[in-house]
């Protein structure tokens, strides 16, 4: 089962001196506070806890990384993010942690699908948000437990190596499918488009959005990459110029297509998440978009708890998903 929980600051801290190697998510006064050790952190009010979501700027969440012969941590300044895929261990997994607008976030997302060995390891992890309410006030952060730098941008990573016999499976769990009704194309990659087409004619993303009924962004485009959803959240719509922003990039090469709608999210993900919630999960995290949408606070998702982030990780940056990674 999963060992993770919302804590208050004094059980997350007698943790951290116990030794235990953990992941740490939490506002960001209380993460500075919080004693040098074998942890890493990133900022975030909106959890999925065991009695339901809730905001909370009082508690942490933590989560230990258990079920290892080892865990070592590691910083990569955005120079050097290029090593984290090298970095992670041939049997283990890596968990990872950025904050949200940073130049890191930008070229993980951007430059992932990329990299040789992006798909070869499992890698983990979730993008650092803030209160939505001080959106352009305050910045995300992430700390390196080992020394308690507070950083605005680079990564944070946990590198954990498995016993023989040992894997970690990685869970991409998207409760949004594809309508197929209308496909469209983006000439270049990135989280903000204007010009796309749609079934091979020139359109603005926004007219197109407002033509479908979607000018709110409830529903994300859903990529088909090569028979795997994946989705582009949509961050925001201006009719005016046809831009629109997106919480994941869009790519050149994928055939997109608007979600069809969801009637219950609490529904959806029960039913998706039932094969996963007895396993051994080691970490977990949902998307700050389905606990807005999904109107997720003081509603339970079976038995995995986690950080409610501004973009999670499954081996590649994802958007309006949940995922899970479990040792078996």
């Amino acid at each position: 089962m999963q060992d993770t929980s919302l804590v208050t600051f004094e059980d997350a801290a007698k943790r951290i001196r116990s030794g235990a190697a953990l992941s740490i998510a939490g506002e960001e006064q209380l993460l500075r506070e919080l004693p040098r050790g074998k942890w890493i952190g990133g900022t975030i009010p909106y959890f999925m806890a065991r009695n339901g979501g809730c905001k909370t700027k009082s508690r942490l969440m933590v989560a230990e990384l258990t079920q290892c012969e080892s865990v070592a941590f590691k910083h990569y300044p955005v120079e050097s993010l290029g090593e984290l895929m090298r970095d992670a261990p041939e049997n283990g997994w890596s968990l990872i942690i950025m904050p949200y607008g940073g130049k890191a976030h930008e070229q993980f997302a951007v430059n992932c699908r990329d990299d040789a060995q992006a798909f070869l390891k499992p890698v983990v992890g979730w993008i650092a948000g803030i209160d939505l309410d001080l959106l352009g006030k305050i910045t995300p952060k992430v700390v390196f437990g080992p020394t308690g730098e507070v950083l605005s941008d680079g990564a944070v990573a946990a590198h954990g190596t498995l016993a023989d016999g040992k894997l970690a499976l990685i869970e991409v769990i998207n409760i949004f499918e594809p309508d197929r009704l209308d496909c469209v194309r983006f000439p270049s990659v990135g989280f903000k488009a204007n010009q796309c087409t749609v079934n091979g004619k020139p359109t603005t993303v926004a007219a197109f959005l407002k033509e479908r009924g979607n000018v709110d962004g409830k529903l994300p485009l859903v990529g088909d990459f090569s028979g795997t959803y994946g989705n582009a959240a949509i961050q925001a719509v201006n009719t005016d110029t046809g831009e629109v922003g997106f919480y994941a990039p869009v790519f050149p090469d994928v055939d997109y297509y608007l979600a069809k709608p969801v009637a219950n999210y609490v529904t959806e993900f029960h039913k998706h998440i039932a094969p996963v919630e007895n396993e051994d999960v080691l970490f977990s995290c949902n998307c700050a978009v389905n606990y807005l949408y999904g109107e997720l606070e003081g509603k339970k998702l079976g038995r995995i708890e986690g950080p409610v982030t501004f973009g999670e990780i499954g081996y590649q940056l994802l958007s309006q998903t949940m995922v899970a990674m479990r040792i078996c």
